[in-house]
């Protein structure tokens, strides 16, 4: 009878083990689930919503640099008191000799003047159609650095997620251990009395109660830290979590195809491309301060009062100007070169961008595989451990084992759990980590039922509006 409990309490424990280590076991109804946890950080995240601003804001750079084709007009009006006076000399010839004669006259004066002037540029070097293509690839690069916080905003989701799951299973796998162990001891304490164990048995067993106390605080406090990442990833708090489960089949069956995906569909390697094209359209338009500048101005005024006798002036002046610059110090032709050697780092920086994709989609690939294998090992490690568990026990009770042969194969038994524990987690992790090497960690690959947010819809919004301060939600 004195084993029975120490029996029962052990098949709770490979029980609880099973029941986490298990990614397919049923759940709730109630429970979230990996999926509601990334639509979540999906649609809550701050880091995602602070990038899709970033993104309204660079749409902006494409209606700035049309601006490049539209007149300017201007009004002015001015309003005021001028205080005239002229001094007039004239000589009579009449008389000798000639006498001069000196008159003066003087008055205030009322002015008021108004005016409108347009400017229309009709040439300045090809500048205006190279910055609206230049902003447009801004924009694009902008879509792809977004493209980019959300698939790691996905990825931490699901990270996060998994880690509070592995963790709340390692944290209940080592309270029943605890209590596996108290039972134990409880168990030696009583042989001890009976003069069936030494002192030396007892103290083994009080050992590993402490060693395990000491795990099973250790689990706690990252338990804790899971739940404050989970908050913080996901935007709310966590409830009963359902096991999560890998998304394989969304990423390439074969690694040079990974590989390939990785290296053209890429997030961090379009934005790359992108700040290419930025960079050559930046010389483009720095050598445009070389070529002439074609405009023409249409400008009218009327004035009233501003000098005596005269009630009213109007001007109407239409003007064409055309400027050749020939030297203005050599700025311009400074800043072309300056622009080339850009466009070398750009490149450059692609090339970084292209290894750094492959690395990381053969890395994935590897701990994917990995975490696979892991998988299988580790159950045969927990079915092994069962079996010598309870071997160990009934050979203790009949003398062949020590107190400690059954402590360290229940060690054996609950390290083996943790660990299977931590190769099922790592699957999962690893599967959605290849999935966003290859650029594919999106809502849409992933099939869930959320409102996709479309950058284009901004973007045709502002991109032709030539005037209002209002954002396009009002604000």
């Amino acid at each position: 009878m004195r084993g029975r409990g120490l029996r029962e309490n052990i098949r709770l424990l490979a029980v609880a083990g099973a029941a986490y280590a298990a990614v397919g076991f049923c759940a709730t109804a109630s429970a979230d689930t990996l999926e509601w946890a990334i639509l979540q950080a999906y649609q809550n995240n701050p880091s995602l919503n602070a990038q899709r601003a970033a993104l309204r804001a660079a749409d902006e750079n494409v209606p700035q640099a049309l601006s490049g084709y539209r007149p300017k007009l201007s009004v002015t009006a001015a309003a005021g008191f001028n205080y005239f006076r002229e001094v007039n000399k004239s000589v009579n010839q009449q008389v000798f000799p000639n006498q001069p004669i000196y008159s003066s006259v003087g008055e205030d004066l009322g002015t008021r003047q108004f005016g409108a002037t347009a400017t229309q540029t009709l040439f300045n070097g090809f500048q205006t159609a190279n910055r609206t293509r230049q902003a447009e690839s801004q924009v694009m690069g902008a879509r792809e650095t977004l493209r980019v916080t959300e698939q790691q905003v996905l990825l931490d989701a699901a990270t996060a997620y998994m880690n509070l799951l592995r963790d709340q299973a390692i944290l209940d796998l080592n309270r029943r251990n605890v209590e596996v162990l108290t039972e134990q001891l409880k168990q030696t304490r009583d042989r001890f009395n009976v003069g069936e164990v030494t002192r030396t048995d007892v103290a083994q067993a009080e050992s590993r109660l402490a060693a395990g106390r000491s795990a099973l605080l250790g689990a706690q406090s990252n338990y804790v830290t899971s739940q404050a990442n989970y908050r913080r990833v996901i935007g709310v708090n966590p409830g009963r979590l359902d096991p999560g489960t890998p998304v394989d089949r969304l990423s390439p069956a074969v690694l040079a195809r990974a590989i390939t995906e990785g290296e053209t569909q890429s997030p961090s390697v379009l934005a790359a491309m992108y700040g290419v094209d930025v960079a050559e359209l930046a010389v483009k338009i720095s050598e445009g301060a070389l070529y002439p500048n074609l405009g023409i101005t249409a400008a009218y005024t009327q004035s009233y009062d501003t000098q005596p006798q005269s009630l009213r002036q109007t001007n109407v002046s239409i003007l064409g100007q055309l400027t050749v610059p020939i030297y203005q110090g050599g700025a311009e032709y400074s800043a072309i070169r300056q622009n080339k050697e850009t466009v070398g780092q750009q490149r450059l920086n692609l090339d970084v961008n292209r290894d750094q994709a492959r690395a990381t989609v053969v890395q994935s690939w590897g701990q994917l595989d990995a975490a696979k294998a892991q998988i299988e090992a580790t159950t045969a490690q927990v079915n092994a451990a069962e079996i010598a568990l309870n071997g160990v026990r009934e050979e203790a009770r009949v003398g062949q084992r020590t107190t400690l042969d059954v402590l360290n194969a229940q060690q054996e038994l609950v390290n083996a759990r943790v660990a299977l524990v931590t190769a099922q987690h790592d699957r999962v992790v690893a599967s959605y980590t290849l999935l966003a090497a290859v650029g594919g960690l999106s809502m849409q690959r992933l099939g869930l039922n959320v409102m996709i947010y479309d950058p284009q819809v901004h973007y045709q919004q502002v991109r032709d509006a030539w005037i209002g301060v209002r954002t396009p939600d009002g604000r």
